[in-house]
């Protein structure tokens, strides 16, 4: 076990998890980051909607944000999995308040911020993992603005991707294939209609080149870019294993917390794509900002305490 009682313990090390150690690490809280370098969108090769950072590949905001934060001296990263959370009892300014697993040591703190990330959980269409944030994506504000108002194919996974086909035709003309995951109702095909979306039938059979859709009928379609929504989960059990409580949205569910990113535990707070429905770079680094002041704020609210 570490000697050390970190003031921090935050699991996480992309985007949010980096802007909430930011702020921790310019407030002198000593604190510490444990990271498995598995970035949700390590699969692109651009970023997009983040101010300064537009078409930058997300690596290198990843390992730049890094390089600034691990600059704060107080500031120290374990590489590897955090496999489990152990709460020891209620939070105080000075008691351990959770202690960490990794790997074989044990790490503790007296405030814990989850920037746990999701996990997508993709369509089982051949051709499509590898696709995948290359010229198939899940977010046209990310992604739309590049396939420069080229066609656009949305695969439907069920009647939300409804959200997907009314969209998209601001950034290129859009087909909806319905590959047997829906049938639009009366409504649906009149506000389709209205935004001029062609609907395909035929179900998919796989996807080749750079967005080429092969149909069973024998058709390809070519397209400048595809959309898909995929469902995700939150990627460890850290907060099953903590009790916390969830929220369920319509793809998956996230950590619930309140609107200073305090979960339902006291002293654990939550940011990042785990924490929220809606994901981005730019909207993940104002999240953890939130968590790593409020995480702050807990800590000194509970000296003035004597807690």
């Amino acid at each position: 076990m570490s000697d050390t009682i970190y003031d921090v313990i935050i699991i996480g090390g992309s985007y949010a998890g980096l802007s909430a150690a930011l702020q921790l690490g310019r407030a002198r809280r000593k604190v510490l980051m444990i990271d498995e370098s598995l970035r949700r969108n390590r699969f692109a090769s651009h970023s997009h909607g983040f101010l300064t950072q537009d078409h930058v590949d997300p690596a290198e905001i990843a390992a730049e944000a890094r390089s600034q934060v691990m600059e704060y001296p107080t500031v120290d990263w374990v590489s590897g999995r955090a496999e489990t959370v152990q709460r020891n009892g209620e939070k105080g300014s000075g008691a351990a308040h959770v202690t960490v697993l990794v790997r074989d040591t044990r790490y503790r703190s007296r405030r814990l911020i989850l920037a746990l990330g999701v996990r997508d959980i993709l369509p089982d269409i051949e051709g499509l993992k590898e696709r995948w944030g290359k010229s198939v994506f899940h977010c046209p504000y990310c992604h739309g603005y590049e396939l420069n108002q080229g066609k656009i194919g949305v695969i439907a996974g069920s009647a939300l991707s409804m959200h997907h086909a009314l969209m998209l035709p601001d950034w290129g003309p859009t087909t909806l294939l319905l590959n047997q995951a829906f049938e639009p109702d009366r409504d649906q095909l009149q506000s389709l209609a209205a935004r001029g979306v062609v609907i395909e039938r035929s179900p998919v059979k796989a996807l080749t080149d750079h967005a080429d859709v092969q149909l069973v009928d024998g058709r390809t379609l070519s397209f400048s870019g595809l959309f898909a929504l995929a469902p995700f989960e939150v990627s460890t059990s850290i907060a099953q294993q903590l009790g916390l409580d969830m929220e369920q949205g319509p793809l998956g569910a996230t950590i619930k917390t309140d609107a200073m990113k305090e979960t339902s535990l006291p002293g654990v707070f939550a940011c990042g794509d785990a924490a929220r429905p809606m994901a981005s770079v730019a909207l993940a680094v104002g999240d953890g900002s939130l968590a790593g002041v409020a995480a702050h704020r807990s800590l000194l609210l509970a000296t003035i305490k004597h807690e």
